[in-house]
């Protein structure tokens, strides 16, 4: 199974709620402080961002990285009916606190639809099929029992299977690197052979990856921030994320899995 559009941020089906649920710190990514719950000074009435055309330009580059992976608008329609946490203020608090459980589990869906998707994992289908359903059963629950959802555990749980499916993937690459959780931070990487390598929570916060092999590697968790990726190939790396996308630089010549679109920011400049 390829990632459903239910699983792809819809924003106009949002009521703001990554503007409002979420904290933020004045910071690189950030121009200003806001606490949970406070809404954005820049979220107007109708839940659109008043700087959205400028946002990167106004010191709001954290915001054009952000990818809900389709919570917010499930929150917003299914989760509570349509029901505008402005028009009731009394169902706020519980929206606000749902969202971010909700993104958790549209994220653990995004991987195992991504797993479903490899020929290579048959012989894991029955069991990714199987957690794929539990989990889009339980974002359909009430926000009472979504609140209490136990993320870390259930994280752990899938986590071990997705790891099940990673290897299957990867087992084509022979002599493959393994950088899972390494600092990576900076690192010359460009040109490099990093095939079926894992970069599971791997730091590669301003690396150099221009004209990089990528293709079948394991990116759950992997820092991309600043990342240079131009001319980079993506095409078939396994889990990678908008969200991970968003936070690079990259090019035309950068090659995505299908799943993702190129970032509006993005040159068109060929790697050098």
């Amino acid at each position: 199974m390829r990632p459903s559009e239910n699983l792809l941020a819809d924003c106009g089906s949002c009521f703001g709620l990554c503007c409002v649920a979420l904290p933020f710190a004045k910071s690189s990514d950030f121009a200003i402080d806001k606490a949970a719950g406070q809404p954005c000074p820049h979220l107007e009435q109708d839940s659109r961002c008043g700087i959205h055309s400028s946002l990167r330009e106004r010191g709001f580059p954290g915001c054009t990285v952000y990818d809900c992976f389709g919570a917010g608008q499930k929150v917003s329609q299914s989760t509570f009916g349509g029901r505008d946490w402005r028009q009731q203020p009394s169902n706020s608090s519980q929206m606000f606190a749902v969202f971010p459980i909700m993104r958790d589990l549209h994220e653990l869906l995004w991987y195992l639809a991504d797993a479903r998707e490899r020929t290579s994992t048959a012989p894991l289908h029955n069991r990714l099929d199987h957690q794929y359903a539990e989990l889009e059963t339980l974002t359909s629950a009430t926000p009472e029992i979504l609140v209490s959802v136990p993320v870390p555990a259930l994280r752990s749980r899938v986590n071990e299977l997705l790891l099940e499916a990673s290897e299957l993937v990867r087992a084509e690459v022979k002599g493959k690197k393994n950088y899972r959780g390494r600092d990576m931070i900076g690192a010359k990487l460009a040109g490099a052979d990093l095939r079926g390598a894992s970069l599971r929570g791997a730091y590669l916060i301003g690396a150099d990856l221009r004209g990089a092999d990528l293709r079948l590697a394991d990116m759950v968790g992997a820092d991309l921030r600043g990342a240079d990726v131009r001319g980079a190939d993506l095409s078939g790396s396994i889990y990678a994320t908008q969200f991970q996308i968003n936070a690079t630089r990259g090019d035309l010549a950068t090659m995505l899995p299908d799943s993702l679109i190129r970032p509006s920011h993005w040159g068109e400049r060929s790697a050098q």
